[in-house]
């Protein structure tokens, strides 16, 4: 029970987390192209709507265990680019508080890692993904 407990509340953390960014995105969605366009990334409109749709895509597979595992990968990549993009070593210097938003991202991805390993709990799932077995727990490749 406790396992199942923790573990429904680390993937509610994970889901409030890309909920608040892709809220934050549609809030201030020239505020959101603005930062993206500041990195130096052409369309940055278009790219500000892909990283909230993303968000909120990774949000539901959270939520519902659909696809967990490859979900939890995904946005194990997607913040690993954030790290580098918005606040990696170029943008340290006159800036060392961006070396700790940098570190930060690390610590996610971790979290992320840990639960794309080991699923989204047995009984806490909706469907089951290509990684992960949800009737079994165990792993298992993907049929293509």
């Amino acid at each position: 029970m406790t396992r199942t407990i923790a573990i429904l509340i680390a993937r509610l953390i994970f889901a409030g987390i890309f909920a608040m960014a892709a809220g934050f995105k549609f809030a201030g969605m020239q505020m959101t192209a603005d930062y993206i366009a500041s990195a130096g990334f052409p369309a940055p409109l278009f790219l500000a709507w892909i990283a909230a749709l993303f968000e909120v895509a990774l949000m539901l597979a959270f939520l519902t265990g659909a696809f967990f595992s490859e979900a939890a990968l995904l946005a194990a990549a997607y913040v690993l680019f954030l790290a580098f993009a918005f606040h990696g070593p170029s943008h340290w210097v006159g800036n060392e508080m961006e070396f700790g938003f940098f570190v930060d991202h690390f610590t996610f991805i971790a979290g992320l890692l840990f639960a794309a390993v080991h699923g989204p709990g047995d009984r806490l799932t909706l469907r089951q993904g290509f990684v992960w077995k949800a009737e079994t727990g165990e792993r298992h490749q993907a049929a293509g």
